[in-house]
């Protein structure tokens, strides 16, 4: 998904009608009644060859009070800020409204893409209101019929521009993963990060682990808004600071609830921008309450870095509030270690973000996690201790069946791949593949990091695997026979 595309409009107009064709399903419900969408949608839509990301609104309406009403006003709203592109649509029918000028003057304001739709304008019917259009000061409206499918073309040449833009800058902001490495080639340092390409850091957690006031601290400045309040985050916010020394670009978060919590729509895309802003981290720092650590909504958020591929540093927050700060250290630990096995040996650190204690820590934290995910091992070390780790353990010989592991290399760093060449590939249990991925962390330090280990199978190597001929015997008669027959030829 390139960009995220909000509809916006007054009931009635045509929103979830044009979402729907957008998707190509029937999401949203459609009625000639104004409100029946009263929630934010979301949906996977294609345009020709685009895919994007639409959110279907609300009706804007012009109320600013707690009412049901405001409340779908402010849910639009908040859309319209997190969206890449804003498609406000009118009825061209019904002409321009008084409602239709004072949203058209908050989209200005709100968002810096904004595309004018006249919905309903098939026929003639819509002509007027087409052309009363351009009083809203929005550029040149496209004519749609979302019921009848007039107009994506038009539609999809106004969006063509802005994905190939918002396309550009995903891949500039992406972190390079899963890189490709040479089996001959040399162990090398990781690449150090560079104001051009600095190291990008996600900072996840449950509400009110003090996520944005961490960041504060580490830019020097409050440019984030914190207060005690849970969940007063509600988008992916980066920004670029020296930590340290280390050019960095961080994103905050908005806190992850237990999905069952999770009741508003708001919230719900939130958490979504939250776990889009992971794949764009190299370093992951799970933050957790002291006074609460390791909840199950943690265990989630710390699961899901690991199976992103992303280097993960857990932070323990609000040290300054603990008496026992031994006691609870080992603590801590003990339920790392138990809760997060895949995860085992990753960086563990205790900060206070109000005070700024323990930053120097993190900072380390982040660099060696950093450091490791980038980790290289040549072949030749591996082959070695490939042999003496199968000659400790050998591969189990199911149904009288011996798996060899034959040869290992490593494919990818960012984080660390490795292939083993083998037969029967199929029957080596996952037990014993455990036993190898621990032995690799244990062996080349590769603390926490996650790391993938496939076995790749080679088929039986047996040059006489198909013989009629096993036994000496048989063997040396079938060679005198041929022989005697090859002779008899010439």
């Amino acid at each position: 998904m390139s960009f995220t595309l909000a509809i916006v409009g007054r009931p009635n107009v045509g929103k979830s009608t044009l979402f729907n064709r957008l998707v190509g399903k029937k999401l949203a419900l459609v009625d000639d009644t104004p409100g029946v969408t009263r929630d934010l949608r979301e949906g996977e839509a294609r345009l020709g060859d685009l895919r994007f990301t639409a959110i279907d609104s609300a009706g804007l309406e012009d109320v600013a009070d707690d009412s049901l009403q405001g409340r779908m006003r402010r849910l639009t709203e908040r859309a319209v800020e997190m969206a890449d592109i804003c498609l406000f649509v009118i009825d061209a029918r019904a002409g321009i409204t008084a409602t239709d000028r004072v949203f058209a003057d908050i989209l200005r304001r709100k968002n810096a893409h904004v595309i004018l739709a006249a919905n309903k304008a098939e026929g003639r019917a819509g002509d007027a209101g087409v052309i009363e259009a351009w009083e809203l000061g929005l550029g040149e409206p496209v004519r749609l019929s979302a019921e009848h499918g007039e107009g994506m073309d038009e539609l999809y040449h106004i969006l063509r521009p802005h994905a190939d833009a918002f396309a550009e800058r995903a891949r500039a902001d992406a972190p390079e993963v899963d890189v490709d490495v040479s089996g001959d080639e040399d162990e090398a340092a990781a690449p150090q990060p560079t104001a051009a390409r600095p190291l990008q850091i996600a900072v996840i957690g449950r509400p009110n682990a003090g996520k944005s006031t961490l960041i504060n601290k580490i830019i020097g400045e409050d440019r984030l808004l914190t207060g005690p309040e849970a969940g007063i985050t509600r988008d992916a916010i980066s920004v670029r600071a020296d930590f340290m020394g280390t050019p960095v670009r961080i994103f905050d978060t908005a806190g992850m609830r237990k999905k069952a919590k999770v009741t508003g729509k708001l919230e719900k895309l939130s958490v979504a921008d939250g776990l889009r802003a992971v794949r764009f981290a190299e370093v992951v720092v799970v933050l957790l309450d002291v006074g609460i650590p390791f909840e199950q909504q943690d265990l989630r958020i710390a699961d899901f870095a690991e199976t992103e591929g992303r280097a993960v540093v857990v932070a323990a927050n609000k040290w300054d509030l603990e008496e026992d700060k031994v006691g609870k250290l080992k603590e801590l630990r003990e339920a790392f270690e138990r809760l997060l096995p895949q995860l085992r040996g990753a960086p563990m650190v205790t900060v206070s973000a109000a005070t700024g204690k323990g930053l120097d820590r993190l900072h380390a934290a982040i660099l060696k996690a950093y450091e490791v995910w980038n980790r290289r091992v040549s072949t030749a070390r591996l082959n070695q201790w490939l042999g003496a780790m199968t000659e400790a353990h050998p591969p189990p010989a199911p149904a009288g069946r011996r798996i060899r592991l034959r040869y290992m290399t490593q494919v990818k760093t960012r984080p660390p791949a490795f292939v083993v060449m083998t037969n029967h590939a199929d029957l080596l249990p996952d037990s014993y593949s455990r036993y190898l991925v621990n032995g690799l962390r244990a062996d080349f330090d590769l603390p926490g990091t996650p790391v993938r280990l496939t076995f790749r199978d080679q088929g039986d190597k047996n040059p006489y695997k198909d013989q009629k001929f096993h036994t000496p015997s048989r063997l040396r008669k079938h060679t005198e026979g041929k022989a005697r027959e090859d002779y008899r030829k010439r």
